[in-house]
């Protein structure tokens, strides 16, 4: 019953806002990747995340924090939610306000609440591993000032990920933070991962709810008076128009920028089970089961001479390919797009440019 109790007292915000763009064009503005059963498993992304919080959480301690217009998405996917559970943004304005918003929510609540903040699009294999790992983060967070993040071991020397730097103490499963770098080139990032006490920073976070609001008074003190002056219309009808007002006060700022770099007490949890941001179709290819090539074939299609190739499209439509090696091809809707696999940093290029043909592209 002690056990039960503390659990009560979890929360979980699944950070559900973002549009996907690299994943343009199967994701597309009205129904973003974490709307979609990218893995093929009958589950969208955002269900897989929250089925896969729920041996930590109370069904009623859920929070979704999604832009306005994916709030039918919302419901639809996850119909257990009540509508106090989605909190509507009404503008995107980065990890900053949509981890404070929740964070003064629930703290009208549940004082003594520990936050779990997890983004909706992430993948998790070895869920075991995963919830001993999240288990030791919440102990740790409980009744303290520690902010916790959840650090991924790192596969390889990736550049598309940020890193942290922590203090090694092996017989210490909570450990203390020493530098968070951005995105580095590649050579930095082949020595963060030879030195052993880097891991990749995967955007995950537990906390008290005392610890975060008071991180935000101490680091974003305007962004907490924001949310705190509107505790009384929290669980009202006159929340929602209390939020549209704040979002128009508050900056686009990332959570780790305005607090987790400036903070003393930050900490993590090394994560030691298999994990992928699904950032890009490269990331989605090297996690799907591939033929003796090395190809992903998502549909209907023929190749020739191909390799290491990601290729999707509906199954009344047949794809012919000859002689390519590491190239995305697939159609989604009225768009078909054919370019390397790895070109992840070219495709808000190509959706800015679909957009100027006209609102059906995007």
């Amino acid at each position: 019953m002690k056990e039960l109790s503390k659990m009560e007292h979890n929360y979980v915000v699944i950070m559900a806002g973002g549009i996907g763009s690299r994943f343009w064009p199967y994701s597309r503005v009205d129904k973003p990747k974490q709307f979609l059963d990218v893995l093929g498993t009958g589950r969208t992304l955002l269900q897989m995340t929250y089925d896969r919080f729920l041996g930590q959480c109370p069904e009623e301690n859920f929070f979704v924090v999604t832009n306005k217009r994916y709030e039918g998405l919302v419901k639809q996917q996850l119909p257990s939610l009540s509508e106090d559970q989605i909190l509507l943004e009404p503008i995107g304005r980065n990890t900053a306000p949509a981890i404070a918003y929740p964070a003064f929510k629930i703290k009208q609540r549940d004082p003594e609440g520990v936050m779990i903040v997890a983004p909706s699009d992430h993948v998790v294999f070895k869920e075991k591993v995963f919830n001993d790992n999240l288990s030791a983060a919440i102990k740790a967070a409980r009744g303290s000032e520690k902010l916790i993040t959840i650090g991924i071991v790192p596969s390889r020397p990736e550049t598309g990920y940020g890193y942290i730097q922590y203090h090694s103490s092996p017989l210490k499963k909570v450990k203390k933070v020493k530098t968070f770098t951005e995105k580095p080139e590649l050579e930095l990032a082949r020595k963060f991962v030879e030195s052993g006490d880097f891991v990749w920073n995967a955007g995950m976070f537990v906390w008290s709810i005392d610890t975060i609001t008071k991180a935000f008074h101490n680091y974003m003190k305007d962004t907490a008076v924001i949310f705190e002056e509107g505790a009384d219309k929290y669980y009202t009808d006159q929340e929602q128009a209390f939020i549209d007002h704040a979002y128009s006060q508050c900056k686009s700022i990332s959570v780790d920028y305005g607090i987790m770099e400036k903070a003393s007490d930050v900490y993590m949890v090394k994560g030691k089970f298999d994990w992928s941001d699904l950032g890009s179709w490269d990331s989605l290819h090297e996690i799907r089961e591939k033929d003796h090539d090395g190809n992903v074939v998502d549909g209907n299609a023929l190749l020739y001479d191909s390799r290491n190739c990601y290729i999707k499209g509906p199954d009344d439509l047949l794809i012919v390919a000859q002689d390519l090696d590491g190239y995305l091809i697939t159609k989604s809707g009225n768009v078909v797009i054919v370019c390397k696999k790895d070109a992840e940093k070219k495709f808000r290029e190509f959706l800015n440019d679909a957009k100027s043909k006209g609102q059906e592209y995007q």
